[in-house]
């Protein structure tokens, strides 16, 4: 469903599973990031009522996670750590060139943000199945579908705002491409992505 060319792979909950606090603030962090696109979009492209729309209720939705991850963190007797590099991130936003159309840009931010949101998902589905801690198998399942609805969410909306249909599931699937290639050299920290 999610589209991806390269699964994680299932040894990455192992790791996860020795430093259950790192991947905790990770997490946290990731969602704070996503509401901070949200709010990117909003900014950036307020001409856009459809878009304005559900990227405020993406805020709201992903500080609502922000707050749920961190109260698993102080439920632990933890305090949620410094921001890390996502250097998953930063090596996906090398693949579209600078520069272009506003609209353009705005297509590919909306292309980063569902393959975010989609690797995230199937990250969920990992921790949801795999992980020995009950509570946190819960918590990631229920955050799993969340995930899947934005991946789409966003999808929908870069193919909406492109100019050229074809041409948007073309770099789309070229990003799909190289990701699976960054994965390659990824999946061996406690990072939500890395």
């Amino acid at each position: 469903m999610l589209g991806l060319k390269l699964p994680t792979d299932p040894r990455w909950v192992n790791i996860v599973e020795k430093n259950i606090e790192e991947i905790l603030t990770d997490h946290a962090y990731c969602e704070q990031k996503a509401a901070s696109t949200a709010i990117s979009l909003i900014i950036g492209f307020p001409e856009r009522t459809e878009l304005v729309q559900e990227m405020t209720a993406l805020v709201r939705e992903e500080m609502g996670h922000f707050k749920m991850v961190h109260d698993h963190i102080v439920k632990r007797g933890w305090a949620l750590g410094r921001e890390r590099k996502d250097e998953y991130v930063i090596a996906l936003m090398k693949f579209f060139p600078k520069g272009g159309s506003r609209n353009t840009h705005l297509v590919h931010k909306l292309l980063y943000a569902a393959l975010i949101e989609a690797r995230s998902c199937e990250r969920f589905r990992l921790l949801s199945e795999n992980i020995q801690d009950e509570e946190l198998a819960e918590f990631y399942q229920k955050l799993m579908v969340s995930e899947a609805n934005h991946y789409t969410m966003f999808l929908g909306f870069a193919r909406k705002y492109g100019e050229d249909r074809q041409l948007v599931d073309q770099k789309w699937q070229d990003l799909l491409t190289y990701e699976a290639e960054l994965m390659k050299d990824l999946g061996k920290k406690e990072t939500m992505h890395g």
